[in-house]
């Protein structure tokens, strides 16, 4: 959002939220203010803007409770392995990374003091001093040597190591400085640093079912597939928070028995929550929610080693089958923007807002079945809460594809299960992808030919070159000449079809206060556990 008066932006009005974060007066917070331009008159809203989330004084104390929509007997506390949502959120209660996003989109540093390079391609991080960990250790340059080193291992299975691969050394300088080579420059790196999967670990670990991190909870336990419980690190490094003493963590796959335990006073915090559940927590008394617009998805896959995939008709009639503004009205109630099947939302500075979503068109799609062979197949469409409104999208599918002589035979499966044994298998399901913040990053997990989620198997060195040229420009506007193309290619040659980003709305208990939007995802970018707390 911006202040087209002041050209005041929600980067700025997070600037002067870390500056009271940071114990900021009043007096200081003005002379910042007029230092960027802005008016005496004008600074005093402004102010009273950013600082309208410290309003309420955070109460210590008290037991969360908090439900996903999403796990699996796969979970796992190693951040590198770290794939569904619940991961996330455990991840962020235990662990810290070098970096981290604020809600205005701003790289911010956590365990790094400074992250600084003059080429782009060899980087110094200077680590806070006097961070321990869960046991006692005291974070070291070797445990960042460590942490990232790790994720180039195959034997680890990093869900990033093709995001990793550009690293081609990381060295202790001295016990605070890390230095990190890159095989090519790129600008991006103290923003790649904000992932999730980037947490800093003890040197060593290899098990991990202890979650021992410098993170602002401590495990007390962990049943992979049912719930965690965690308690207040009492040697946190941060000066404000954690604020409650404990907080559990599950997953409620059925939205409507997520939103009743919420009502009924079971648990604190819903996530993920349906369109059509919102009105009903609206109407209840005590119950708020939390909309953060970013660029989460939910996209058909078609894998193009596969049949029906194989056929070039058969993906295109299905991205002509989509019937986008639908979806967008009907099954997310208007909470998404369209979207143009290729992962960059429109709240990215690099999102190609010439390439525009393919117009739903019954009869050029039933073109494509028939020059495909396809019309009057039975062909299987899996689909599952797993994966947020992919059953009713896939619904929406099989009615446009009966009108038009196509027979799609939707297979709804269950939750539990469903990433490790449907997703990037079958040869027709859907996927649902948390917001990434880079288009490097986004590329590098989804669409190159060697990354780990490519959903539809998209094979391009064209695409790969591209990659690698743009990610070491430190010139931007060339650099969105190049990701602009690289999304049209994305959009015609893959088989993965994006009809809308959606707005991820959490919904919360009335006495559940501290939570914010945040650009990394719902639940406060999966951070929520360390910020809010609980009024009587």
């Amino acid at each position: 959002m911006t202040d087209r008066t002041l050209n005041w932006t929600s980067s700025d009005d997070a600037m002067v939220e870390n500056a009271i974060r940071r114990g900021a007066t009043r007096r200081e917070l003005l002379h910042m203010l007029l230092a960027g331009g802005v008016a005496l008159t004008a600074s005093g809203a402004i102010l009273g803007r950013a600082t309208s989330a410290f309003a309420a004084t955070p109460k210590s104390g008290g037991h969360v409770k908090a439900a996903g929509w999403s796990a699996s007997t796969a979970d796992t506390l190693d951040p590198a392995k770290a794939s569904l949502s619940t991961d996330y959120v455990r991840c962020c209660a235990l662990y810290n990374r070098l970096t981290f996003l604020d809600k205005g989109g701003v790289t911010q540093m956590e365990l790094a003091e400074s992250v600084e390079t003059s080429d782009a391609k060899v980087w110094t991080v200077k680590l806070r001093s006097g961070v321990t960990f869960h046991d006692g250790k005291t974070l070291s340059s070797q445990d960042v040597v460590f942490s990232l080193m790790r994720h180039l291992d195959p034997d680890v299975g990093s869900k990033v190591n093709s995001i990793a691969k550009q690293i081609t050394s990381v060295k202790a300088v001295d016990p605070l400085t890390v230095e990190i080579t890159l095989a090519n420059p790129n600008a991006d790196l103290p923003t790649i640093l904000s992932m999730h999967h980037f947490m800093i670990v003890q040197d060593g670990t290899t098990d991990f079912s202890k979650g021992i991190g410098t993170g602002a909870f401590k495990l007390e336990s962990f049943e992979p597939g049912v719930k965690s419980v965690a308690v207040k690190n009492p040697n946190y490094f941060k000066s404000e928070g954690p604020y409650i003493d404990s907080f559990e963590y599950f997953a409620i796959s059925d939205d409507n028995a997520r939103v009743n335990a919420l009502l009924s006073g079971d648990i604190h915090l819903a996530a993920s929550i349906k369109p059509r559940s919102m009105k009903l927590v609206e109407s209840q008394p005590g119950f708020v929610l939390s909309q953060t617009t970013s660029g989460n998805y939910t996209n058909l896959n078609m894998r193009l080693d596969m049949e029906p995939g194989n056929k070039a008709d058969f993906v295109a009639g299905m991205k002509n089958l989509i019937n986008r503004e639908q979806i967008q009205k009907s099954v997310m109630r208007g909470l998404a923007e369209l979207a143009n099947d290729q992962p960059v939302s429109p709240a990215s500075i690099y999102h190609n807002a010439e390439l525009k979503p393919k117009a739903f068109d019954p009869e050029k799609a039933k073109f494509h079945f028939e020059k495909a062979g396809l019309v009057g197949q039975s062909i299987p469409v899996i689909a599952s809460d797993a994966a947020t409104a992919s059953v009713d999208m896939a619904t929406l599918v099989q009615q446009s594809g009966a009108e038009i002589g196509m027979n799609f035979d939707v297979q709804r499966v269950p939750s539990d299960g469903y990433w490790s044994n449907y997703w990037l298998k079958a040869p027709i399901h859907f996927g649902n992808i948390n917001p990434r913040p880079t288009p490097d990053i986004l590329f590098s997990l989804l669409y190159s030919s060697d990354a780990p989620w490519n959903e539809s198997q998209f094979k391009s060195t064209k695409f790969d070159s591209m990659l690698v040229e743009a990610r070491g420009l430190l010139d931007q506007a060339k650099r969105k000449t190049i990701y602009d193309e690289m999304q049209v290619m994305i959009s015609e040659e893959a088989g993965t079809v994006i009809p809308v980003f959606m707005s991820n709305v959490d919904a919360l208990s009335g006495n559940l206060k501290g939570l914010e939007s945040n650009p990394l995802g719902g639940q406060m970018g999966y951070a929520f556990a360390e910020y809010v707390w609980l009024e009587a």
